[in-house]
């Protein structure tokens, strides 16, 4: 497996928890694409042709990823700031993504419709595919994206963030003792990186994970080349309350539903509405676990919630709950920067939110959460259903059926009942209106990155 960058300079990269540089990851060049993307195009010929080889490359490479854990992880937590437990679990979760896919394959369809002929339905990979990924899950985003273009048969070309570049190399050096060289290349580098890859014309496909502006651009850079795109494009998950929600039973899970990563999840909750005669109960529920929970950095064994990721990041969310203050909203808890090194922002709960505001209509991606007050079940929904954005939501209640109609109701790709953010390696994982494009997760990711090809052939005796 290839992953150098020749003569592309050297970068810096970020500790969130200092906001100190503590290493640098190499650059490549726009230009050098064209010799990876290559590379790519000599060693799918050979990866496409044994499927039984890919599931072993697979296999190996999943036990590969286990046994570096402990390099991983660390590492992981020291360029992204999340608590050191859940770069384990991005890990194992990495590996269990290659261990899933290894063992999936398409299946031949036979068509039988009266005709004098056998008609089959086989699948065929596409060829180099360009995965561009974001900061905040690293490791796990460029598996959901390899693992199934890798399983189907395509070779693929990872570029990272370059806020988070260095374990998604170190996980390039781990995969190439399993993996043909050529089949996963790591390519690390600032803009306009990324929009190269995406326009290159041996690309086949291009999955990409991020923002709906960056989303849009690299569906314009895909586009010339017709290259199959598929687009998450993030959210702004609504979780609505029922009347008769018992509040001190869910406030735990529905707080970290909405805070875990420090709130940096495409589909964490990042809106909540409740019932008005409960409203205040569960304002205060939700503050309490922000006022207590441990902030530090994410190498400290006692740190529940880490630094955001970046210092732009860290302003967006500055500036829009300032705007919600500004407008009248109220910082039941949180509300301000921690007075300290590093991308740190209180967990913040706000009330008394006007509906229009930027942090309730917008992605806040950060640990602040508006709570917001309804009078009817039909005006909650249609506060849900109100914003761009349809990746989650769920609905949290005693009565699972009154809750499982009221979430049918939800313009999204998937809808909790008394849980959030929660999702299987074998289930489909899309959004709908400006969340995204295409669908990743389990058979609907496989097929993501296949092509069908039917042959004809006439029935026995008939030739």
């Amino acid at each position: 497996m290839d992953h150098r960058e020749p003569g592309g300079g050297r970068f810096a990269v970020l500790d969130p928890a200092t906001g100190q540089a503590f290493d640098e990851a190499p650059g490549l060049r726009p230009e050098e694409l064209d010799g990876v993307v290559g590379r790519a195009h000599g060693a799918w010929p050979s990866w496409r042709s044994d499927p039984a080889a890919r599931a072993r490359a697979l296999l190996a490479s999943a036990d590969a990823v286990e046994e570096a854990g402990a390099d991983l992880a660390p590492l992981l937590t020291r360029e992204q700031g999340k608590p050191l437990a859940e770069s384990y679990a991005e890990v194992a979760r990495t590996a269990a993504r290659l261990r899933h896919f290894a063992q999936m394959a398409p299946e031949v369809r036979t068509i039988e419709d009266g005709r004098p002929v056998r008609s089959e339905i086989r699948w065929q990979s596409l060829g180099p595919v360009a995965a561009i990924v974001p900061w905040n899950f690293p490791l796990q985003l460029a598996s959901a994206k390899f693992a199934p273009a890798l399983a189907a048969g395509n070779t693929v070309v990872l570029k990272p963030s370059p806020f988070t570049p260095l374990a998604t190399r170190l996980l390039g050096s781990v995969l190439s003792a399993a993996l043909p060289e050529g089949v996963l290349t790591i390519v690390t580098g600032r803009e306009p990186l990324g929009a190269r890859l995406a326009s290159h014309p041996g690309i086949r496909h291009v999955t990409f994970t991020g923002s709906v502006p960056t989303g849009r651009a690299v569906a314009r850079a895909a586009a010339p080349g017709l290259a199959r795109v598929t687009l998450e494009l993030g959210g702004n998950d609504a979780a609505v309350l029922l009347d008769d929600v018992d509040v001190g039973r869910i406030a735990d899970r529905l707080f970290w539903a909405a805070f875990r990563n420090c709130g940096q999840v495409c589909m964490a909750v990042k809106r909540v509405y409740a019932p008005a005669r409960l409203h205040s109960q569960v304002v205060e529920a939700l503050a309490e676990r922000a006022r207590t929970v441990v902030v530090g950095a994410g190498l400290d064994p006692g740190t529940e919630l880490g630094p955001l990721n970046n210092a732009a990041q860290l302003e967006q969310v500055e500036r829009r709950t300032a705007r919600a203050l500004a407008d009248g909203a109220r910082a039941v808890a949180g509300g301000h920067r921690l007075d300290r090194p590093g991308y740190f922002y209180a967990p913040t709960v706000l009330a008394d939110v006007p509906p229009g505001s930027e942090v309730v209509t917008e992605e806040q991606f950060g640990p602040v959460l508006p709570v917001l007050s309804y009078g009817s079940l039909d005006e909650a929904v249609a506060a849900a259903n109100s914003t761009r954005f349809g990746l989650g939501g769920s609905v949290w209640g005693t009565d699972l059926d009154r809750a499982g109609a009221v979430a049918e109701r939800l313009e999204c790709g998937t809808a909790w009942i008394n849980h959030h953010a929660e999702l299987s390696l074998a289930q489909p994982f899309a959004g709908v209106k400006e969340s995204g494009v295409g669908v990743a997760g389990g058979p609907w990711g496989l097929y993501g990155n296949l092509r069908p090809f039917v042959v004809h052939r006439p029935l026995e005796g008939r030739g």
